[in-house]
């Protein structure tokens, strides 16, 4: 008798597990449901052709931000006076080439609104759709830009002076915001609206002019989301 009350209150505990790992469970596909099919996303490496939206922050040499879509951080920096340029997310083709050499994007400034464009090249567009291969939803990186010493120009004292600007005003390490357009030629604060912004490091100066890097080390980004091919 004392066995089979043994082996019923057995058959009861093993019951009892049962039940809490079936509620468990439902609890488990509950939220899983709730959260729909953005969970598998996340898991999904990107693929090359895949149309990815991106957060960025395009940063200089010294490594301050002058471009971003991260509205804390522009900001920041434009509070404390320094220049920068607010972007909204961008849509890339992962692992596509540009077809263009300069790729305008909206820009917002505190003295411009949106009246602006700022300058990506053909070459950055690729770096950054080459380099978001694998990565996944809401997966930060560091993209390197591999030629920006190549992007540099040198301006005459003759083609500075055209453009208004002496060479006794400038230094080694000032910035100077350039229209750019896609022959890709440089002018400085050109009015024309064919032009797109591009801000320039002078890294060398002479008694014969300057030499201005418009290239760019890194920019950062964020896997917003993976559309569909």
């Amino acid at each position: 008798m004392g066995e089979k009350k043994k082996k019923q209150e057995s058959v009861r505990n093993i019951y009892k597990v049962l039940a809490v790992v079936g509620c468990v469970l439902f609890v488990v596909l509950m939220v899983v449901s709730s959260m729909g099919s953005g969970w598998i996303t996340s898991l999904h490496g990107i693929q090359p052709g895949e149309s990815v939206t991106i957060d960025f922050t395009l940063r200089d040499a010294q490594g301050s931000p002058l471009v971003t879509t991260d509205q804390q951080l522009y900001q920041n920096v434009a509070g404390s006076g320094q220049s920068i340029y607010f972007s909204k997310q961008l849509v890339f083709q992962a692992n596509q080439s540009s077809v263009k050499a300069v790729i305008p994007v909206p820009v917002y400034s505190l003295d411009s609104g949106w009246t602006k464009t700022f300058a990506i090249f053909g070459g950055e567009s690729d770096a950054i759709s080459q380099g978001i291969v694998g990565m996944r939803t809401n997966e930060q990186k560091t993209i390197s830009i591999p030629f920006r010493d190549a992007m540099t120009q040198t301006w005459s004292v003759a083609q500075l002076k055209s453009n208004g600007v002496n060479l006794t005003d400038i230094n080694t390490g000032d910035f100077i915001s350039m229209g750019v357009s896609d022959s890709p030629e440089l002018e400085k604060n050109s009015t024309d609206s064919t032009y797109s912004v591009r801000i320039g490091e002078v890294t060398k100066k002479t008694a014969d002019g300057v030499v201005v890097n418009f290239g760019y080390p890194t920019i950062d980004v964020r896997v917003v989301s993976i559309n569909s091919r």
